[in-house]
């Protein structure tokens, strides 16, 4: 039995957005703007979660709200991929919200009604992109969720910024607007619907290799996804205060990338008709290529958040490869991934953001004796960088463990191979910072003693590394979730 309220999905996205707004009027008065901010990411996990009951009560919801034109309609209809997409934004939201009070304030920023305004838009936006019913209702909350974020990456407002933020913005735009919008177009001119549909929509509707063009313009069209050359937004990126770099590497942003190539992949393509198409195995390869490229970039970078930033560019090729396998195991670790390396990969920037505020510290070379003074940031760092590697006690095992099932069923040895170095290249720049701040002394002059940053950053992290264990040991109804997505009938 559901025991939370049941809301139509456009009253789950506009709880954010009316949020927003009520955020940006309360502008300076700083309790009412952060009560504000607490009160609409618990509302709209609280929502979002009804949607969810009502879900696996195998209720069907959706909801039709403006025809603009004859086969353009705004419309949201619930499905595995999309509800768990969901359920992970709006979880992470709730505890992203006072680690953002706690480090913005920490720090002495600024322009905090628009910040946190803008970081309820960018939520709202995700649930459209989540609940989409069509690639219309995607592409516009897919825009929505490009612009919303801007103001965030150019937050500190010095020339910095302002340049990592135009890179952002410029080819987030370029991908969308120049590869994805003429793939939409060409889909409703061949298909003549851009409805999802389970299986795909493509097969018997264009030749093999029109969808082979077609799965490359999508490919690189979602832009968000990161896949090389069309990734250096996402490190221009990390110049924007390190909540909004939790958002856009755990939350929101990236997570709508990866999303939209599986809904692509499963609801457009299809898994038999992607089995067919020529280009396939090529992005599949791109994926593979990006996954190595990225991890040996992050290895050679000492700064935190760099490192990170390159980390995240490897670790959505995962998900990219899990589409492009095109096998039910494979796809269902994509899934899977999207949702252990949410958890996994906030963590870490969490930790990197306490250990900037309590120590000033934004360097891998700087860490020495640092675990020392903050054992709970330093373990959750550790914690998270498991996830992210894969291994126990965390639920990145069970995202890669499928993944590499799936690239076994699909015969694709060099794909298990990749995985196999990536892992060992992700052992090589994540365990480091642990390693040097445990095991390496303090340097001479650094005061002894635990400092921890404010309670406010410490405690969603370690909730946030407390959720990678939660997700090793109950897992099953996550799997069972996606699994439903190749059931007859689904």
């Amino acid at each position: 039995m559901n025991l939370l309220p049941q809301l139509q999905p456009l009253t789950v996205i506009l709880i954010a957005f009316v949020g927003a707004a009520l955020i940006a009027m309360a502008g300076g008065h700083r309790w009412l703007r952060e009560g504000l901010s607490w009160l609409a990411s618990i509302l709209f996990f609280l929502a979002v979660m009804g949607l969810l009951g009502a879900f696996l009560a195998g209720e069907s919801v959706s909801q039709s709200v403006w025809e603009i034109m004859p086969g353009l309609t705004i419309a949201f209809r619930l499905e595995p991929v999309g509800m768990l997409f969901a359920a992970m934004s709006s979880t992470l939201w709730v505890l992203a919200t006072p680690y953002a009070i706690g480090y913005m304030n920490a720090k002495g920023y600024s322009n905090l009604g628009r910040f946190f305004a803008c970081y309820a838009i960018a939520l709202g936006a995700a649930a459209g992109i989540a609940f989409a019913d069509n690639l219309f209702t995607l592409f516009v909350f897919y825009e929505i969720l490009s612009v919303s974020t801007y103001p965030l990456v150019a937050h500190s407002g010095d020339e910095r910024s302002r340049k990592g933020a135009r890179t952002y913005i410029a080819l987030l735009l370029a991908t969308s607007i120049g590869l994805m919008l003429p793939a939409m177009i060409w889909v409703w001119s061949a298909a003549g619907t851009l409805d999802f549909a389970p299986g795909g929509i493509l097969d018997g509707q264009v030749s093999p290799w029109a969808g082979a063009l077609m799965l490359m313009l999508f490919m690189y069209g979602a832009g968000k996804a990161a896949l090389m050359p069309f990734h250096r937004w996402l490190p221009a990126a990390m110049v924007a205060p390190t909540p909004v770099s939790a958002l856009l590497h755990a939350v929101a942003v990236v997570k709508a990338g990866v999303f939209v190539v599986l809904k692509i992949a499963l609801y457009i393509f299809g898994l038999d008709y992607l089995r067919e198409l020529a280009t396939s195995d090529v992005v599949l390869y791109i994926a593979a290529f990006t996954m190595l490229a990225a991890s040996l970039v992050a290895i050679s970078r000492d700064n935190l958040k760099a490192r990170l930033a390159y980390s995240t560019v490897s670790q959505l090729s995962y998900i990219v490869v899990g589409a492009m396998l095109a096998v039910q195991l494979a796809a269902i670790g994509g899934g899977l991934h999207m949702l252990m390396h949410g958890f996994g990969k906030i963590t870490l920037f969490f930790c990197a953001g306490a250990i900037y505020v309590a120590s000033g510290k934004t360097q891998v070379s700087e860490l020495d004796g640092l675990g020392r003074r903050m054992p709970w940031t330093f373990a959750a760092f550790l914690v998270g960088a498991l996830c992210v590697i894969g291994l126990p006690p965390t639920g990145g095992l069970w995202s890669k463990w499928h993944l590499v099932m799936g690239a076994w069923e699909s015969g694709h040895g060099i794909i298990m191979l990749a995985f196999l170095l990536s892992t060992l290249l992700n052992i090589g720049y994540l365990l480091p910072p642990v390693l040097r701040a445990f095991l390496r002394p303090l340097p001479d002059g650094e005061p002894a003693g635990v400092r921890e940053a404010p309670w406010m950053c410490v405690v969603p992290l370690v909730l946030t590394a407390l959720g990678t264990i939660v997700l090793f040991l109950g897992a099953g109804p996550v799997f069972r979730l996606l699994e439903t997505l190749f059931l007859p009938g689904a």
